[in-house]
C-alpha cells in the first residue's frame, strides 16, 4: 500500500523537524513543509497530499482560516490541527472549519498515529481532553458567555486572543498586516459585541473562556 503523503504546516522550524522525525517513525511520507497558511495552500495544490498537519497559530493566515479555504479548494484533503490550546472554543471553531482532527501538541506518538489513521478513514479524531471539554458543553448548563464568544467573527476572535496574550496594538497590527487605525476599529467592535469596555476586561474574559491560562 502506498505511504500516506503529508504536508506539514508549522511556523517553527524546530517543531517541524520533530514532527518530520515522528512521521518517519510511522512510515509516512512528508512531501512538503510550509511556514504559513499561504505557503501551505500553494504546496497542497502542488503536491496533493492525503493529510495536512496544520498549526493553529501560524503568523499571517492562521490554521483555521487556511483550513476553511482548503475545504473550498480541495475538500478531499484531510486536515489535522495541531494546537497548544486545550480549549473547547478552539476545537469548535476547528470543527466548523472542517478539520478531521484536533490534536494537542503534547500528545504522544500513539495519539498522532490514531489521528492520522482516523483522518484517512474519513473519521474525526479529538485529543481526549478536548473531547471531554466538548462533552461537558453538551451535558452542562448553557453558558451565556460561551454563546457570546461563538458569535465573534474570525477576525474579532483573533484580535481577542492576541490582546489577551499581551501583544501591543502596534504588534497586533503588524502581525495581522492591518493599520493601527483598523485595529482600533476592530477592538471597538469587539468590546461592543462583548459589552466589555477595557483591555483588562477582555483579558479576564479570554481567561474565563479557556483561551489563555491565568498564569
Amino acid at each position: 500500500m502506498a505511504a500516506i503523503r503529508v504536508v506539514l504546516a508549522e511556523d517553527h522550524v524546530l517543531v517541524r523537524t520533530a514532527l518530520r522525525s515522528l512521521l518517519r517513525e510511522l512510515k509516512l511520507e512528508v512531501v512538503a513543509e510550509a511556514s504559513d497558511g499561504t505557503e501551505a495552500l500553494a504546496l497542497i495544490k502542488r503536491f496533493k497530499p492525503d493529510v495536512v498537519l496544520m498549526d493553529i497559530a501560524m503568523s499571517g493566515l492562521d490554521g483555521l482560516e487556511t483550513t476553511a479555504r482548503l475545504r473550498q479548494e480541495d475538500p478531499s484533503v484531510r486536515v489535522i490541527i495541531l494546537s497548544m490550546h486545550a480549549s473547547a472554543e478552539f476545537a469548535r471553531r476547528a470543527l466548523r472549519a472542517g478539520v478531521s482532527g484536533y490534536l494537542l501538541k503534547n500528545s504522544s506518538l500513539v495519539e498522532l498515529d490514531l489521528a492520522l489513521k482516523a483522518a484517512i478513514r474519513g473519521e474525526t479524531y479529538l485529543s481526549p481532553l478536548i473531547a471531554k471539554f466538548l462533552m461537558a458543553d453538551y451535558t452542562g448548563p448553557v453558558n451565556i458567555e460561551a454563546s457570546s464568544l461563538e458569535r465573534l467573527t474570525p477576525r474579532q476572535f483573533e484580535i481577542l486572543l492576541l490582546i489577551a496574550k499581551g501583544y501591543s496594538r502596534k504588534l497586533i497590527s503588524e502581525k495581522l498586516t492591518i493599520s493601527v487605525k483598523t485595529f482600533d476599529t476592530y477592538r471597538a467592535q469587539l468590546m461592543e459585541q462583548l459589552n466589555i469596555h477595557d483591555v483588562a476586561g477582555l483579558v479576564g474574559y479570554a481567561t474565563r473562556m479557556g483561551l489563555i491560562t491565568s498564569d
